[in-house]
């Protein structure tokens, strides 16, 4: 497992890497960057096709610390070439590992609808949708059918204005695209959000401007930074209890 400078967790994990891209959002998929780059080496000799590590398996369980886990952050949980047996392994481990929270986010609810139709989302899990455009809240909507502790959406890279219905949502990422080729971002378009988020008590999350200096753009709307995230410590006790 991988310590994240993701903003909103605390380390990765990968039973799975590879993907195939199916929406605008995919089109500069860093996950894809960084797999190709390493392509034949150690980390990713299948570059970014979709590989299955079943070595990768356990390693929530060796860790200790209570930690914030992303998952499969070089794939997609539900991609359409891991089979229902090696996701019922996967979430096993995460079902067993309840001293963690395991946020787990998708651009193919359908198919996470359909796994979760017989099967119940361990307390621990959060789920997630890429809502990166308006074309595709449509998305939010299959995820709201699905009961789970925490649903939440990644906005990111946000690539059009969004008019979203917030129900039964509990958290909300917005960010910019990075890289060397980032779509842009309009300031209207994140403040707009983040007003959806205030008037339906939902938490909102603003991650990045993007660009092709991040770090130099940064992350201020409004002069502030905006941080607000589902509070993990009530989550866990409530599980453990």
């Amino acid at each position: 497992m991988q310590k994240t400078e993701i903003e909103w967790s605390d380390k990765t994990w990968n039973p799975v890497s590879g993907c195939t891209k199916i929406s605008e959002g995919c089109k500069f998929c860093y996950a894809e960057e960084i797999a190709e780059r390493f392509r034949g080496q150690k980390g990713f000799p299948n570059g970014f096709d979709l590989t299955i590590r079943e070595h990768k398996l356990k390693e929530p369980l060796l860790l200790k610390k209570t930690s914030v886990i992303f998952v499969n952050s070089m794939s997609d949980c539900f991609h359409e070439g891991i089979s229902d047996d090696y996701l019922d392994k996967m979430f096993d481990v995460m079902r067993k590992a309840d001293w963690h929270v395991f946020q787990v986010l998708t651009k193919r609810p359908n198919r996470m609808r359909e796994y979760f139709a017989s099967r119940s989302v361990p307390k621990n899990v959060w789920l997630g949708v890429s809502v990166e455009n308006q074309r595709h809240v449509d998305r939010i909507d299959v995820l709201r059918e699905i009961k789970a502790s925490c649903r939440f959406l990644s906005c990111e890279p946000l690539l059009s204005s969004l008019e979203m219905n917030l129900e039964g949502i509990h958290w909300v990422i917005v960010g910019g695209e990075s890289g060397r080729t980032p779509r842009p971002i309009k300031v209207e378009w994140v403040e707009d959000i983040q007003r959806q988020c205030e008037i339906a008590g939902v938490d909102f999350f603003f991650k990045q401007w993007g660009g092709r200096n991040k770090k130099e753009a940064g992350r201020l709307l409004n002069g502030r930074e905006w941080n607000a995230v589902p509070n993990i410590k009530d989550f866990i006790a409530e599980y453990r209890a």
